[in-house]
């Protein structure tokens, strides 16, 4: 039997979701919900303070992280489950446990994550290439013999690359390196192996460029799958390069060559694919808390490492016109005419203090591919029908029921969400994701109950 579905695994994690919510669970209809992964977990304890050594009021995090590790180590890699929990009053438990699917991106909490309603679907501007630019060159600045001697001066006991070496890994990456990036490894070769020890070289190498280097064999294209972009992120964001951008707003790229990194997480890249007032061979920073686009750090690798120069603003800015994302609130200042043009791609609509607005203005626009729509939002969400480009969609749970009962879910989408407020039962969102992942032929959201005897519960007040 597998350990996941074995009551004994659950069974400290429940006897701490039973001590803190007793009277929850007593209650008619009472649960509690959660979701434990490999990486990260999601469980209603709160956990004690610390105060003068003594830990008050809640549950001891270690005691905690036990009882969710007996669950973790009984999944598999790249596993999720969520959990509802109901107990009756004679202490019998019932654990209902949704499982991974391929056609579901793991969430944050007990309610399902998007629904990918199309295997391998990514979306658009994930799938967005760059666009060439034939006026493009190199800067003034690029200076190979300049950064040969700056970097020999700087590191004067480093090894070199060999010609055998940049050759091998022209052929691994597909693509020639440029000269410039050439030469800063004919320098060094940028080994951790040949400074093993000496902290001194390993500063020395750090400063040389105002960053960490990676050796040859580490060295890779930043295409859009090495930004790890959920549908529910991507859907969001619309690739724009004004006229007077030096860097493309987009994902990924296979013209970002990444050579070296900011110890934070950062990517620093040569950019072969720069934007219309770009250069080619421009140094580039890929910022790991966002989502899309990069920041100018340099005209060349040349400035980058004798100057040291950065960009105050690199990141990509609003072009011209109507922007093709826009965000609105019931009774907001402007409404659904003031958005509706032809670049809309993106549209949120959330919650204000006005009435549900409807969404005829945008009947017809070519380009506009997402739609997000909290609950209570919509005046009549058939009118989604009339939206005949939609890739994604995010809707509130009634709205999904109004399109699954009138048959009327686009079939141009390919991915969905179901947006559930804090505290709402998980239960029916996950019966709504199986039939919207059914309609379009997905595995549904594997499910498995379990049941056992917690014992005689907490005495609740008043008793």
């Amino acid at each position: 039997m597998n350990a996941l579905y074995d009551f004994a695994t659950w069974e400290p994690l429940l006897r701490l979701l039973r001590g803190q919510h007793a009277e929850r669970l007593a209650a008619p209809g009472g649960y509690v919900s959660g979701f434990v992964r490999l990486g990260a977990w999601s469980v209603p304890l709160r956990r004690a303070r610390t105060a003068w050594g003594r830990r008050e009021g809640g549950v001891d995090p270690r005691e905690e992280a036990a009882a969710v590790d007996r669950v973790r180590h009984a999944l598999g890699p790249g596993e999720q489950v969520s959990f509802v929990l109901t107990v009756d009053a004679d202490g019998r438990a019932e654990l209902r446990l949704y499982g991974s699917s391929p056609a579901v991106e793991s969430g944050y909490s007990a309610h399902p994550g998007t629904l990918v309603l199309v295997e391998g679907a990514l979306p658009e501007p994930v799938r967005r290439r760059p666009e060439t630019y034939p006026d493009v060159r190199p800067a003034p600045t690029a200076d190979p013999e300049l950064l040969a001697r700056t970097l020999r001066e700087r590191l004067p006991d480093a090894t070199g690359a060999t010609e055998e070496d940049l050759v091998r890994t022209e052929e691994r990456l597909g693509l020639a390196l440029p000269e410039e990036l050439k030469t800063l490894y004919r320098v060094t070769r940028a080994r951790s192996a040949d400074h093993a020890g000496d902290d001194a070289a390993r500063a020395r190498h750090a400063d040389a460029v105002d960053g960490e280097l990676l050796d040859l064999d580490r060295l890779f294209v930043a295409e859009p799958s090495t930004r790890k972009v959920s549908w529910e992120q991507g859907a969001a964001e619309a690739v724009r390069t004004p006229p007077d951008a030096a860097v493309q707003g987009l994902i990924g790229s296979p013209g970002w060559l990444v050579f070296a990194g900011t110890g934070g997480g950062d990517g620093i890249a040569v950019d072969l694919t720069p934007g219309p007032r770009g250069h080619l061979g421009q140094i580039v920073l890929l910022d790991h808390e966002q989502v899309i686009g990069a920041r100018l750090l340099a005209d060349s690798l040349t400035d980058f490492v004798v100057r040291g120069r950065r960009k105050e603003d690199g990141r990509q800015r609003p072009g011209g016109g109507e922007p093709a994302v826009a965000d609105l609130y019931t009774g907001g200042p402007r409404g659904v005419e003031a958005v509706a043009h032809p670049a809309l791609e993106v549209l949120s609509i959330g919650v204000g203090h006005g009435v549900a607005v409807g969404l005829a203005p945008l009947i017809g626009l070519p380009r506009l591919r997402t739609l997000e729509a909290r609950p209570g939002t919509l005046a009549d969400p058939l009118e989604i029908t009339r939206l005949t480009h939609l890739e994604y969609l995010r809707l509130g749970p009634d709205d999904w029921r109004v399109l699954l009962d009138a048959g009327a879910v686009p079939r141009t989408l390919s991915a969905a969400s179901v947006d559930s407020r804090a505290g709402r039962d998980p239960r029916p969102m996950l019966d709504l994701a199986d039939e919207l992942l059914a309609l379009f032929g997905r595995p549904g959201i594997p499910r498995t109950v379990v049941t056992g005897d917690l014992g005689p519960g907490p005495a609740r007040r008043g008793v």
